[in-house]
């Protein structure tokens, strides 16, 4: 068995105005480029980045390259997506984007600590073929790199918000499709892509922790070859990233005793920031 990068893209480009949206999704789009612009050039600069240490790497044909390439792929093409899903107000569909992302990141640090002794096991049986099915078949090599996540503070906390988040609980269900709820109503908002300023704010803070953490962890992994003043670039955008997140008037989250609270939550800038529990 031979492995080999065969393509990728050169360049990423953040998503422009949807061109067949509906009026809410089109203003979603407006309001977050401007409101958003810090977030979104720090975000294309981590993406560009992450790109160009591909192309440098992109003749390596390792099992463990291999490895690298084929999770990190997931985890690219997921934040490429809830950029885009953020962008158009689709703020319901990113959590579980995010948390396949960072179940891609969590593994493959868990085989880079680990020399990626499982990876090079299944590598031997990856792929085969089921005469009796007439078929070409991948052997599954389930993996689970939970600990990973439990030993980081800042990733276990979002990984577990976001799991939450991405299950059909009653709770993350109405918090979500009912975000101006209120104790006289629940206010169930079908299909909803209306513009909503503190759930942009949390997913595009997610997105830079996750881009920022997954070019970390290749740049750890002493597989990858780094690019000239990559490692620079990395550690402005973890820089600009920590000072942009550490804002005060920024929707966050934080843990309370098993639960999550919601700081700064509000749909418009103009709109008064409230707290809610989940």
């Amino acid at each position: 068995m031979k492995a080999a990068l065969v393509s990728f893209p050169e360049l990423y480009t953040l998503p422009g105005k949807p061109s067949s949206a509906s009026r809410q999704a089109a203003d979603a789009s407006k309001q977050t480029q401007f409101l958003l612009a810090d977030e979104l050039a720090l975000f294309d600069r981590a993406m560009n980045l992450q790109l160009r240490i591909v192309a440098a790497n992109s003749k390596a044909r390792t099992p463990q390259a291999t490895a690298l390439f084929s999770l990190w792929s997931r985890t690219f093409s997921n934040l490429a997506d809830v950029c885009s899903l953020v962008c158009c107000g689709s703020y319901v569909s990113c959590p579980p984007l995010l948390r396949s992302a960072l179940d891609s990141i969590a593994v493959a640090r868990s085989l880079i600590a680990d020399g990626f002794t499982d990876y090079d096991e299944w590598f031997e049986r990856a792929v085969a073929q089921a005469k009796e099915h007439q078929a070409l078949a991948f052997d599954l090599g389930r993996y689970r790199a939970a600990s990973v996540l439990a030993e980081d503070e800042s990733l276990g906390a979002i990984y577990r918000f976001l799991t939450d988040l991405s299950m059909p609980h009653f709770g993350s269900t109405a918090l979500q499709t009912g975000p101006d709820s209120s104790l006289q109503k629940l206010a169930i908002m079908f299909g909803d892509t209306a513009f909503h300023l503190g759930w942009a704010q949390l997913i595009s803070g997610w997105l830079l922790v996750l881009a920022a953490s997954q070019t970390e962890a290749v740049e750890s992994s002493g597989v990858i070859t780094l690019p000239e003043d990559s490692r620079r670039e990395s550690d402005a955008l973890a820089t600009a990233t920590a000072r942009l997140l550490s804002d005060f008037r920024r929707c966050r989250v934080e843990e309370v005793d098993g639960r999550f609270l919601l700081h700064n939550y509000r749909r418009t800038a103009s709109g008064q920031p409230k707290r809610v529990m989940l």
